[in-house]
This record gives structure tokens, sequence and C-alpha cells, in this order.
């Protein structure tokens, strides 16, 4: 007889799809930048204020989000966020001002975003899966940029052909029509729901665990996130790396390949490159997790994302190598690739050693903290660097700032403590 697939695997793939749509319409959001512009009027900095309004309620709601689902499962919350993400999306199609896209997208959305968002995929498979975590992480959070790399290129592609609220109509179309289903029927918040156990996971170890939680569980409520150096020395670095992903680059690379001239065709290969090595490289980092020291992974990474933007910098600081950049499209693709190969490949080794400090708090509630601080990062990395674009008319100051704080992310994850 054949062996029964383990159905943790059917949650990572439905996760993977809600993540996946969620995220992937929440990237688009730099694709969205210059037609609210050009239809509202407004500058750089004023469309970037209502990312960072949407990163900042974003980052809010991660640890209620994560009490939530403490309480109420992953499925509700992961449904009820799909809902109001499709609701608001086709609402978005009647704005007639730019302070009705800071109510719906900054805010209305970003509830949603909160609710389909990385805390609430990296405790399902948590949860699903004993053996093979960090795989199972790095795929599921793989779906983030599968996302970046299908909606957001699609998002190019359909503004261009049919306008921003043709756009919002078949994105919120697709999230209703469906991803709700899918979710709905297929999403389960426990194993415990339908009688097994997470895979990887026998009975006997199963109640060896409960036993040892049950003896170590006093100590652990004992010691405080805010005295424990691990927790600061994770948390930092995650906002760190807010701030030059889904900040800095999946905010403004488009705008910043725009502004340089080039068209929406390299624009469009420019961020499927990097949603698509994101993906890979989220996927080959899980899978490291699992076999490699997590604290090195973590300063590696961190390094290599610097690097990536010290390349893009060091074009932008002399005129003729920029006349080399803008006139050889395929050094932006360089970029793509290499900084997609370190976008997200953070998660899984962040989630592993947070888990091995905190085995005996609340999951949720403590990655909802670490998520907090990335959204942060986020709201701080989307808004800045539109802002200084205003002032500066580049963004030369904002890959500077980034480069030195990832230098220091890497250093700050190089001393993480050892577990015992």
């Amino acid at each position: 007889m054949k062996k029964k697939i383990h159905y943790g695997w059917v949650i990572l793939a439905v996760s993977f799809i809600g993540v996946l749509a969620a995220q992937g319409l929440r990237y688009s959001f730099g694709a969205f930048m210059h037609p609210w512009e050009m239809e509202f009027s407004a500058s750089r900095g004023m469309v970037s204020a209502i990312s960072f309004i949407s990163f900042a309620v974003f980052a809010i709601s991660q640890p209620i989000i994560g009490r939530f689902i403490d309480q109420f499962g992953v499925k509700r919350i992961f449904v009820v966020s799909i809902i109001l993400l499709g609701i608001t999306t086709l609402l978005s199609y009647y704005a007639t001002a730019i302070w009705q896209l800071f109510l719906l997208y900054g805010i209305i959305s970003s509830l949603g975003f909160g609710g389909a968002s990385g805390v609430t995929a990296s405790l399902a498979v948590t949860k699903w899966f004993h053996k093979k975590q960090g795989l199972a992480l790095g795929l599921v959070e793989a779906g983030f940029g599968a996302g970046q790399m299908l909606v957001v290129s699609s998002s190019l592609f359909l503004i261009e052909k049919f306008g921003w609220r043709m756009t919002d109509l078949v994105l919120g179309g697709i999230l209703l029509l469906f991803i709700f289903p899918i979710i709905t029927i297929f999403l389960k918040s426990d194993p415990a729901d339908l009688g097994i156990l997470p895979f990887g996971l026998d009975k006997k170890t199963a109640d060896q665990t409960v036993h040892n939680a049950e003896k170590t569980k006093p100590t652990m409520e004992r010691k405080s996130y805010l005295k424990h150096r691990g927790f600061w020395f994770l948390v930092i670095p995650y906002f760190i790396c807010g701030f030059t992903t889904t900040g800095l680059m999946d905010t403004h690379l488009i705008p910043f390949s725009q502004t340089c001239g080039f068209s929406v065709a390299v624009t469009g290969a420019a961020v499927s490159l990097l949603a698509a090595f994101n993906t890979g490289g989220t996927v080959i980092a899980g899978i490291l997790a699992d076999k490699l020291n997590n604290r090195k992974m973590l300063s590696f990474i961190y390094f290599v994302r610097g690097l990536t933007i010290l390349f893009l910098l060091l074009f932008m600081l002399n005129s003729e190598w920029l006349g080399y950049f803008l006139n050889h499209p395929w050094l932006l693709f360089v970029f793509s690739i290499t900084f997609g190969l370190v976008d997200f490949s953070v998660v899984a080794p962040t989630i592993k050693v947070l888990a091995s400090y905190f085995q005996g708090q609340s999951l949720g509630i403590a990655t909802g903290f670490l998520y907090m601080s990335h959204q942060l990062g986020s709201a701080i990395g989307s808004y800045l660097p539109g802002y200084l674009f205003d002032v500066s008319g580049s963004y030369t100051s904002s890959f500077i700032i980034a480069a030195s704080i990832l230098l220091f992310a890497s250093l700050l994850s190089a001393y993480l403590p050892k577990t015992e």
C-alpha cells in the first residue's frame, strides 16, 4: 500500500497560496506609486507615506495577531484577513482622493496583510511540522517571493494595459473568488483538529515533549524577553531586515528603475528575477537551517545583502558609471539575482533561533513581537527613501544608510548567544 501523505503538506501548500496572494498584493505597492502620483497629483513622499502608515499598522497588529492565533487558531485569522483584503482592494477602484487610499490601503488593508502574514504562516508550519521544520518554513516563506514574482509583475502589466483601477478589480476578485474558498476548505489550525500528530512526531516523543515542557514551564515563564540578549540580537537585525527588503527594495525598486529610465519590460524583468531568486534562496535557506549553525547563517546573509546594495550604490556615485549602468540593463538584473538570494532567506534561521531561546513561551506572541520589529523597519524603510528622494532627487543616501545598517545587523547576529 502507498504511504499516505501527511496533511501537514496540505497545510503547507494552502499557507503558501494564501501568503502568495496576500503578500503579493502588498508588494505590488511599488507598481501603483507612479500611477497614484499622476492620478492624485501627489509627491513621491506623499505616496510613500501611505506605505509608511501601512507598515506601521501592520507592525502594531503583529503581536495582537499572534495572541489572536493562540486564542482562535490560524484558520479563522487567515480567512478573515483574506476577506478584508479582497473587499478593500475592490473598494480602492472607487477612490477619488489620496486620503481614501490612506484609509483603504494604509489602514484597513494593512490589518488584512497583518493577519495573512509571516506570523500566521510560520505558526501554521511550526504546529504541523516536527521534523523538516526548517524546510517547511523556507517553503512557506517562498510564498512571499512567489507572490512578488507573479502578482507584482502581473500588476505592472495590467496597469500598463488597463490602468490601476481595473487592476484593483482583478486582484480583489481573485482574492474573494479563488483564494478565500481554498483557505476556508483546506486550512486546519492544529493537527489535533484531525486527530493526528505533527509531521515526524510519534506518540512516544510527543508524550515526552509534553512532560519536558511541563517541567521547564515555570522557569521559562519567569524569563523576561526584555532581559534576554538573544531576543534583542534577533529583533534589531530583523528591524534592519524590514528596512532594507520590504521597506526599501520591495517598495522603491520599481520607482528607482523607472527614474533611471529603464523600460517597463526591463523593470518587470528585474522585479521578476529578484522574486524568483528570492523564492529559491528562501527554500535553500530553509534546508540549510536544518543542518547548519543558524547564528552564523544570519550573520553571513546580512553581510552579503549589504554587499549587494553596495554594488548598486557604486553606480550612483559616479556619473560615468551611472551612464554605463543605464546602458547595460543586465547590471540591474545582476543586482536583482544577488539581492533576491538573500532577501527573505533570514526567516527560517531567525525563527529557529527564536524558538530555541523561548521554547516555554507562547510562540504566537513571541513571533508577533519579532515580526512587529520587521514591519516597523519596513515602515521607515518605505517612507524615508521617498522623502530623501524628494529632497535630493536620488536614492543614493538611502542606499548608503541601508548598506551601513546591514553591516551592523551582521555583527549583532555573529554575537547571538549560543543555546544550551
